[in-house]
């Protein structure tokens, strides 16, 4: 079985696992003050000054968190105070809460999207007033895999109205984009499971002066800002996957950008329409087969040992992509969508024959329907 629904999860490189395993054996409480307590909260303390020196201008702090979703939560949900402004192509960690926030009476203003998913800078900017507490902003578009430059557009902000607060969701970028968090960055979420890590762990990188509210209250643990006993488990493993691919991210990029080439130009470009912009996340190829059935072709593509998705995960609930609708896409290409993502360690003979698996899915289902 071939897998190219890396945006959704990623399998748990070995490294990862095989460091995180020792703490399975180190088991102890991180808060208790004996000396094996003592020493995983070493750990951990060693795990969060790792990830935030690495990848974060200076005078930053790593919370650890359950995943990406609690991430996003807790930085949407200190908004709660004052307006905000959102794109609407943000995953749903963020969108969802954005909307939980209107329902309370909070003002919530979504800017336009271009056509790749990207976030049409000009629009959101004119949103912006004095009376704008927080703007969210996604580094890397989960379906579409566009890129915002977060940082350029977090200084633009910050020059209308420097009380706002600037928060990324990064799930898509950390340990994939090479990319260094800006000062002008107050908050930025990531994920675990979307680098070789394991489901069940995240983190929300702070400014070390934006005055954070915790979403889980508790024993006070991540410095009073995320209760409940920490998972060292899942932090270790995180810890050794975001090592591998912090330490490769070039390396990785050019590669992956190979295995996108390798996969784009197989494609029945008569039949398939590529949504995903030239400057998209080579990690991300989002397409579509305009008047079939992404699922129905998900599931052939299954039979022939072929995994990819039909856009987000989360929203598999949904009949269209909310995001791609934002986008202007028609009902005919929004019927047909697959999301096709790739990690490291996919090979461009694999993303060929990915290919060839879609081109032939597609043409036995267009006559079919004839």
């Amino acid at each position: 079985m071939l897998y190219f629904d890396n945006a959704a999860t990623s399998a748990p490189i070995p490294q990862a696992f095989d460091f995180a395993c020792k703490y399975i054996e180190s088991f102890y409480n991180p808060s208790a003050l004996y000396s094996k307590g003592i020493e995983v909260s070493s750990f951990i303390s060693e795990a969060r000054a790792f990830l935030a020196s690495s990848f974060c201008a200076p005078g930053y702090e790593c919370i650890f968190t359950s995943g990406g979703t609690e991430a996003d939560n807790t930085a949407v949900f200190y908004a709660k105070r004052g307006n905000a402004v959102i794109t609407s192509g943000e995953h749903s960690a963020v969108y969802e809460p954005f909307r939980a926030l209107g329902a309370r009476g909070v003002e919530t203003r979504y800017a336009k999207l271009s056509a790749d998913g990207s976030v049409n800078v000009a629009d959101l900017l004119s949103l912006i007033d004095d009376k704008t507490s927080f703007v969210s902003v996604v580094h890397v578009n989960n379906e579409t895999g566009a890129v915002n430059d977060v940082n350029a557009i977090a200084e633009q902000v910050k020059k209308i109205n420097h009380k706002t607060v600037f928060h990324s969701d990064g799930v898509q970028a950390f340990g994939k984009i090479p990319f260094r968090l800006s000062r002008f960055v107050d908050a930025y979420s990531v994920s675990a499971h979307k680098i070789g890590g394991l489901k069940g762990t995240g983190a929300l990188f702070k400014s070390g002066t934006l005055a954070l509210h915790p979403l889980i209250y508790g024993g006070g643990q991540e410095n009073g800002l995320r209760s409940g006993t920490e998972n060292v488990f899942g932090i270790a493993a995180f810890y050794r996957a975001a090592t591998e691919r912090l330490h490769s991210v070039k390396d990785n990029y050019e590669r992956v950008k190979r295995v996108k080439n390798a996969f784009v130009s197989v494609l029945d470009r008569e039949n398939i329409e590529i949504v995903s912009g030239e400057n998209a996340s080579p990690y991300i190829v989002c397409l579509t087969a305009p008047g079939l059935k992404g699922e129905v072709l998900q599931h052939m593509l299954e039979e022939q040992g072929v995994i990819v998705g039909t856009g987000a995960a989360c929203a598999s609930r949904h009949r269209h992509s909310r995001i791609l609708k934002e986008c202007g896409y028609s009902e005919r290409q929004l019927e047909g969508v697959l999301r096709v993502s790739f990690s490291p360690e996919t090979k461009e003979t694999e993303a060929a024959f990915c290919a060839e698996k879609i081109n032939g899915a597609v043409a036995s289902l267009k006559k079919v329907i004839r």
